[in-house]
């Protein structure tokens, strides 16, 4: 038994610079959202990932608490109108195919994902968080919670991440605020690459217990002095950027883990929602597991 935990705003993003079509409804383009909608039928069908338990989120909207924390920390400005415009209708499209949605206001659609996997991590074989994030590489555990990005068809657990990063689930936070993301509008410090954040977070562990002096450092640290007075004059900042990179992981989730199991898709929600989408005939075959019906429901108790 798996648990599916799915980056929503990430897979809205991605269906609507995809190469699909455009799909205009009503003078509107919902190509993200019928992108997003076929992404998830093939994710729910697909044998190799046997999905039994599944949630999806969304940054709705795009702000969060970390605004208030830092006013240059990503938002809605500069995104394009015919995304943000989507992002109801693509939760009103997973919705319909039974998936348990979390649309994020305070919080952010990383920190719902976080939240559940280390929450719900015991109760299942694997818990398989759908993103190619690196800021969830902070919750991976050994092969029981692992990233997957099924664009390039890769599954990252716990080993692969510290082979490509250099640094454990416990150092992400430390390792963003020094490097910075640009994604999240988290600067990090200049001249710190990922390669001398990684030597430094193994050599000394957290940010606070890497020293000013530069002797200290290890010797393969080029420039180290010009990178050690930089990080002693700005230890205020980079904790802040390390905060802002910390994930939240007590998000108040309804949610049961018996709640996240997927029954089917909704089949006259599903069709309902085909018909004011103006769906092809060919996204509505695709569904070939359905949710019980409620009088079959009632019919059998």
């Amino acid at each position: 038994m798996r648990l599916h935990l799915v980056d929503g705003t990430f897979e809205l993003f991605r269906a609507h610079f995809s190469k699909r079509p455009s799909h205009v409804v009503e003078g509107r383009d919902r190509k993200a959202t019928v992108g997003l909608a076929s992404a998830m039928l093939a994710l729910l069908h697909e044998d190799e990932e046997r999905v039994t338990h599944i949630a999806i989120a969304f940054d709705n909207p795009i702000r969060s608490v970390r605004n208030e924390w830092f006013p240059h920390y990503k938002s809605d400005e500069g995104v394009a109108e015919e995304i943000l415009a989507q992002f109801d209708a693509a939760e009103e499209a997973a919705r319909a195919l039974g998936i348990v949605v979390w649309s994020m206001n305070r919080y952010e659609a990383d920190d719902a994902l976080a939240t559940a996997a280390v929450r719900f991590c015991d109760a299942v074989e694997q818990v398989r968080i759908l993103t190619p994030d690196k800021d969830l590489g902070q919750v991976l555990d050994a092969d029981r919670i692992v990233l997957v990005d099924r664009v390039r068809k890769q599954v990252i657990d716990e080993g692969e991440f510290f082979r490509r990063r250099g640094v454990r689930p416990a150092r992400v936070p430390d390792w963003l605020a020094l490097v910075g993301d640009t994604a999240d509008g988290i600067p990090g410090l200049d001249g710190f690459g990922d390669k001398t954040a990684a030597v430094l977070l193994q050599k000394f562990g957290p940010l606070e217990a890497i020293p000013d002096d530069p002797r200290k450092w290890p010797p393969t640290i080029r420039r180290a002095e010009a990178l050690a007075a930089t990080l002693a004059s700005h230890r205020g900042e980079v904790f802040l950027y390390r905060k802002l990179a910390t994930l939240i992981r007590d998000v108040p989730l309804r949610e049961s883990f018996e709640d996240l199991a997927w029954p089917g898709v909704d089949r006259p929600r599903f069709e309902a929602w085909c018909d004011r989408l103006g769906a092809s005939s060919d996204l509505r075959a695709r569904p070939t597991r359905w949710a019980p019906s409620r009088s079959s429901t009632w019919s059998s108790a």
